[in-house]
């Protein structure tokens, strides 16, 4: 089984950045693709980015041109660089890994844009 460990979070201001970090262990081995989903409150859990095995990336429209996702294979750690932030980017961020038909999820880490 995987073991996802999200950091990062916090409060920040309308324009500003922060990092999050997915720090992944345990049964790593032939884990396809990691991404990172958010879910704010009242809402439901919605896509926001993922890096596959060969280093291809996607993003959800909401947060392209201002969110990066990253890896560090060396680390077994991904990472979400998030700049330009809105407040509609308020939510918990969910750090998820892929190893064929299964998902593993980490606790999650709160990001929280004041206006």
């Amino acid at each position: 089984q995987v073991q996802l460990v999200e950091s990062g979070g916090g409060l920040v201001q309308a324009g500003g950045s922060l990092r999050l970090s997915c720090a992944a262990s345990g049964s790593i081995f032939s884990i396809y693709k990691m991404g990172w989903y958010r879910q704010a409150p009242g809402k439901q859990r919605e896509f926001v980015a993922f890096i596959s095995i060969d280093g291809s990336t996607n993003y959800a429209d909401s947060v392209k041109g201002r969110f990066t996702i990253s890896r560090d294979t060396t680390k077994n750690t991904v990472y979400l660089q998030m700049n330009s932030l809105k407040p509609e980017d308020t939510a918990v961020y969910y750090c998820n890994a892929v190893k064929s038909l299964l998902n593993s999820w980490g606790r999650g880490t709160q990001v929280t844009v004041s206006s």
